[in-house]
């Protein structure tokens, strides 16, 4: 098998002008970068209202390994399924950070002969969003400083100061720094960090905003500090929200690329799925629909995590309703969910992960049969993609098709999109269109008239499986503030981790009887969320011992290499 980044590179790619028409758009509807890549205008909206909607599929998974269960390489496959099956297909999926492109992860474009062309481009700068959020929340950050150095007119508190600056790439020793050092010209020395770009509140909103008018609203009621007499500083008050809207003009037209089987994808927005709620944009899914009679998109991490705020969040505030939502699994992780294995990326798997184990899978589907319960909570049918491994057994595939129809999935497809491009897909295109067919009954978790705490404790109870939650004093105290200041409308978008259903990575399969520790709450005003911090969260990751990045390179005829 070759190497994902030789297989992109080996694939044929059409001009991104065909692949445009082939989705109802013209030259006029498309703004060139390069051959391959292009930005789709807004103004197609307008024209589109009135076009029926497609059918709106949102891929999620199992709680995942640290390697991940092949979300993106299924999201792209289905596509490439649908399409062999004949239906007109978009698919939807964030941009990746250069941070895990470079750190952990490596590339995100899907694999083997399921991906996003070109592959490179989507995995670095494709057409500078992502620098255009940085440049726009740095700005923001910059104009906040000033205002302290000039006279203080705003009389903001230093201390209340919770926007920090950020930076696309991993990097840990900007985590806790000091600025203002040096003298009186160079600002008031206090202590601040960065975070990851894609951990930024613009990049939450680009992903959440409707239209420019929209975007440039949500950038200037952004929490920013408070003054001493207890009022939020935002970017309207001084007077940035206005810029920081300009440096994202470009960057809030979804990109238009292609997958390996030359069928349209629309990649636009990257917000972390911890802090923000892990899906592409809303503008680039209204487009999507529009375009094709089918729309296959993705949410990040586990059906906890970027499942449940699709729903509560980004279908609260698109009015989109999903038709169908695919549970992607793979027998190695529902081993490891027995709790009997360790899954550490860069070591190798243990014997009892790739032999054929019923037992362990007897005690790790539990997890799957939660997460089913858990998309069923919101009235969508859920058909199981069993991403295949070439370890993987009939017995064992046959048993997780049985466990998950009796769990409540509508079927149980072997998907093999990455060794056979749309060719492995089909049976699960097929399955999808048949629950697609089945009239929609979504339903949100909670009202947003709910309280905040009772609003945290659906999501906690109803998907974790908690049985409460605790709440430190910096918590409850954030609760009145945001009660004092109107905030308390806002549905949740709950930080914790994405290696367990729980606050506790260690806790595998279903856990239950825990209670979830809420350690702080805080505000995401401008994308319209509040997010309760439920352990601790990385907002900047780190560089592991030895980095994707080390195999990174161009060769003597300028083409890159080690990518992934």
């Amino acid at each position: 098998m070759l190497s994902d980044l030789e297989i992109a590179q080996s694939a044929k790619m059409e001009p991104i002008a065909k692949i445009a028409e082939g989705i109802g758009l013209k030259e006029d509807d498309i703004e060139f970068y390069g051959k391959y890549k292009a930005k789709v205008s807004l103004d197609i909206l307008g024209p589109l209202k009135n076009k029926k909607q497609g059918k709106y599929i949102d891929v999620t998974a199992i709680t995942p390994t640290p390697l991940g269960e092949g979300k993106t390489v299924t999201t792209i496959g289905l596509s490439l399924g649908l399409n062999k099956i004949g239906k007109k297909v978009v698919t939807v999926i964030r941009q990746p950070s250069l941070g895990p492109v470079f750190g952990i992860k490596g590339g995100a474009a899907g694999g083997g002969y399921s991906q996003v062309l070109p592959m490179e481009d989507f995995n670095l700068h494709l057409t500078g969003d992502i620098h255009a959020v940085s440049i726009a929340h740095n700005l923001c950050a910059a104009f906040l400083d000033n205002s302290l150095v000039k006279g203080n007119k705003l009389n903001i508190d230093p201390s209340s100061i919770l926007w920090r600056r950020v930076v696309d790439i991993s990097d840990r020793t900007l985590r806790n720094i000091v600025i203002g050092l040096g003298g009186k010209d160079d600002g008031i020395p206090r202590q601040t960090g960065f975070d990851i770009s894609v951990a930024s509140e613009v990049m939450a909103i680009l992903a959440l905003t409707t239209d420019l008018q929209d975007l440039r609203k949500r950038l200037g009621k952004i929490f920013l500090a408070a003054s001493y007499e207890g009022k939020p500083i935002t970017p309207e008050d001084i007077k940035v929200a206005g810029s920081m809207a300009v440096l994202m003009k470009d960057a809030i037209k979804p990109n238009l690329l292609q997958t390996t089987e030359n069928t349209a994808c629309l990649v636009h927005a990257g917000p972390f799925a911890n802090i923000a709620h892990g899906n592409s944009s809303v503008i680039a899914d209204n487009m999507a629909l529009k375009l094709g009679d089918y729309v296959v998109t993705e949410s990040g991490f586990g059906a906890d995590m970027g499942m449940e705020k699709f729903m509560n969040i980004k279908c609260r505030y698109s009015g989109l309703k999903p038709d169908c939502v695919v549970m992607v699994c793979t027998i190695r992780a529902l081993k490891m969910h027995s709790g009997k294995f360790n899954v550490v990326a860069g070591k190798p798997l243990d014997e009892g992960l790739i032999k054929e184990n019923i037992p362990a899978l007897e005690q790790g589907i539990c997890n799957l049969e939660k997460q089913i319960e858990n998309a069923k909570l919101f009235g969508v049918p859920v058909v199981v993609a069993i991403n295949k491994f070439t370890t993987d057994t009939d017995k064992e595939i046959e048993f997780i098709r049985k466990k998950a129809i009796e769990a409540g999935a509508e079927d149980a497809v072997l998907s093999e999109v990455w060794e056979k491009g749309g060719n492995g897909g089909k049976e699960l295109a097929e399955a999808v269109v048949k629950a697609c067919e089945k009239p929609s009954k979504f339903q949100f978790l909670y009202p947003l008239e709910a309280t905040i705490k009772e609003k945290i404790e659906a999501i906690a109870t109803k998907i974790y499986g908690a049985k409460n939650v605790s709440y430190t004093s910096v918590a409850e105290e954030k609760i009145k503030l945001y009660n004092k200041f109107g905030f308390d409308k806002l549905p949740m978008c709950m930080a914790k981790t994405h290696l367990s259903l729980s606050h506790d990575p260690l806790l595998k399969g279903r856990p239950q009887g825990f209670t979830l520790p809420v350690k702080d709450i805080r505000a995401s005003v401008g994308a319209g969320f509040l997010y309760p911090l439920c352990g601790d969260m990385r907002t900047m990751p780190g560089l592991p011992s030895v980095p994707a990045g080390t195999k990174v390179d161009i060769d003597k005829d300028g083409k890159i290499v080690g990518l992934f």
